[in-house]
């Protein structure tokens, strides 16, 4: 989203909502991660990946900066997720950091055949298996960064 309307939604509870309702951004600005985000946070740390690539990973999940703390207190929003933010030039970073891996897939997820497979399987049915379910998610991921850096856009976070 453009750097004004984040600058509307730190002011605005009602316009935080919008955001958050899907009506103030078009659709193409949206990517939904289903419940890849936690077990993509854990498999990278788990993997040994880079310690600067899970950080720039788990900042591209969790964002640096909530919002608009007095959403909290709106009917509609998830108490356990607040919503969090990263600037246009904090969206940068991030994308800096995973195009800058020699590949970023096989650098935060681990083979099947890696330890950190011990970890619950939390893919849902028919997603080709945890690795292929948190690939294609961690793709979708980096393809979203590097388009709102290449737009100058910052990205807004829930999980919901």
């Amino acid at each position: 989203m453009p750097e004004t309307v984040l600058v509307a939604c730190r002011r605005s509870v009602r316009e935080l909502h919008r955001l958050c309702s899907f009506k103030l951004a078009p659709d193409g600005d949206h990517l939904d991660l289903d419940w890849a985000p936690s077990s993509l946070i854990q498999i990278s740390e788990l993997s040994g990946a880079a310690p600067h690539a899970v950080a720039a990973l788990r900042r591209a999940l969790r964002g640096d900066a909530e919002v608009n703390p007095a959403y909290r207190d709106h009917p509609d929003t998830i108490w356990e997720h607040p919503v969090t933010a990263l600037d246009a030039d904090a969206v940068g970073e991030v994308a800096t950091v995973f195009r800058n891996l020699p590949n970023a897939v096989s650098a935060l997820v681990p083979p099947e055949d890696h330890a950190a497979w011990s970890a619950p399987d939390k893919a849902p049915p028919g997603s080709d298996g945890p690795r292929g379910y948190l690939t294609m998610h961690l793709a979708a991921l980096l393809r979203f960064y590097e388009e709102a850096t290449r737009r100058g856009l910052a990205v807004v976070v829930w999980w919901d």
